[in-house]
């Protein structure tokens, strides 16, 4: 058992017991911190950067004579990193964080809600409206990969709906959620506009009269199964050549059906290379 001392004035020592070896031969792949607050700073392609709270799970794997981690690490790591957080500084933490935890593999997720100002398609009066963003990293036997995720909340309208009714078509709020992983520098509005684009239409926070009027018509020109939603967004990944591999999902939350509709492709653009 390792004993620490207090200072070095002082004779009294506590039991790190974390330290002490373990004898059940069963090694641990992921042990750490869950669901952590923080405030961070984001790249933001209009303003600079924004403010926001992230939510953080920071992971690494336990050898299997390591009774436990240090989970003060943890926060202490990610205190150092509170000015900028950033694809840049994911790395460093990680790095920092297999290295003083003395772990072959690290994972860190953050997530938090990103906030774009839109202006409404014809009056023009500006609104935020927030996506969900999660940025996560790993490294594990000194490979890194790094995966950014958005959610991206649209209206569509089902093709068959408007086909066979007579007086309109059931229409409903929609999920795309779209995972990258990149080789060069992408914004997060560009993966928002990229799937908003795709939609049967984009969402705002705030209407007037006559914009409610554009969008609910142009939803109803614009009909798209869940099927189009997934198979247009992953056309357009497909001919980004920043993106490496992508996963796109669409889950539509059906107004005439206690279900979900949902579709997802997923494709490896680097066969060498894993999402």
């Amino acid at each position: 058992m390792t004993l620490l001392k207090l200072d070095s004035k002082s004779a009294e020592t506590i039991p790190d017991i974390q330290a002490s070896p373990d004898l059940r031969q069963l090694p641990i792949q992921m042990v750490g911190i869950k669901d952590i607050r923080h405030p961070v700073r984001v790249k933001d392609r209009s303003q600079g950067e924004q403010h926001t709270i992230a939510q953080f799970n920071m992971y690494v794997e336990l050898p299997h004579d390591f009774k436990g981690t240090h989970m003060s690490r943890f926060v202490e790591i990610l205190n150092n990193y509170e000015p900028e957080i950033s694809v840049q500084s994911f790395k460093k933490m990680l790095k920092e964080m297999t290295a003083r935890l003395e772990a072959d593999t690290g994972h860190i997720e953050m997530t938090f809600p990103y906030f774009i100002n839109k202006a409404a398609p014809i009056s023009g009066v500006k609104s935020l409206l927030d996506y969900q963003v999660t940025l996560e990293g790993q490294v594990k036997n000194g490979t890194h990969t790094m995966t950014m995720k958005v959610v991206v909340p649209v209206t569509s309208l089902c093709p068959c709906s408007k086909e066979i009714s007579r007086y309109g078509a059931h229409n409903q709020r929609s999920h795309v959620t779209v995972t990258v992983r990149t080789n060069a520098f992408v914004w997060i509005e560009d993966l928002v506009e990229l799937v908003e684009k795709q939609a049967s239409s984009e969402l705002y926070g705030l209407l007037k009269r006559p914009d409610e009027k554009y969008v609910t018509e142009r939803a109803y020109d614009n009909p798209k199964f869940v099927e189009d939603m997934v198979r247009d967004v992953a056309s357009l990944l497909n001919a980004d050549d920043r993106i490496d591999a992508y996963v796109v999902e669409s889950e539509n939350f059906e107004s005439i059906h206690n279900h979900s509709a949902y579709a997802m492709i997923e494709k490896n653009k680097r066969a060498d290379q894993s999402l």
